[in-house]
């Protein structure tokens, strides 16, 4: 006989699994602030490169400009004016990484919650069955016994 308590648990944790399982199982391996300070050490390397390369453009384009300058001083201040943009981009991109995958990290978390709170209620479920399975056995081995 088919336990429909049973089968409505099972299918709702194959549904969340199956919709959530691949955003929240690979974070949950990671404590949080592993999680969060490995992205935003990815994000530092991946904004130095983006505004690397965003400089070379820019030289390329102004080049004409910047050779015409020949001055040193003028070079040093568009380097430290370059710093100061390359700094603030990069405060404000580790921010938001740091915003973003915290909350990517409590969002896995709080579903891995849920997850094995299902897990636990579809144990229990089993359990309680094979229990009244087992009395159920013992109930009829005793009736047979007091028959002879």
């Amino acid at each position: 006989m088919l336990n429909e308590d049973k089968i409505k648990l099972m299918t709702g944790t194959a549904m969340f699994e199956k919709k959530e399982g691949k955003h929240i199982f690979p974070i949950t391996r990671y404590f949080g602030s592993d999680y969060i300070s490995s992205h935003m050490f990815r994000s530092f390397f991946a904004w130095t490169i983006c505004f690397l390369l965003g400089v070379m453009v820019w030289v390329l384009c102004s080049s004409e400009r910047l050779l015409a300058l020949m001055d040193l001083v003028e070079y040093v201040e568009i380097g430290k004016q370059g710093l100061k943009y390359y700094l603030i981009g990069l405060v404000v991109y580790l921010l938001i990484t740091f915003f973003v995958y915290r909350r990517r990290y409590e969002y896995a978390r709080r579903g891995m919650k849920v997850y094995i709170a299902k897990l636990k209620r579809l144990e229990k479920r089993y359990e309680f069955q094979s229990r009244a399975k087992e009395l159920t056995k013992e109930g009829s081995r005793h009736d047979g016994a007091s028959r002879a």
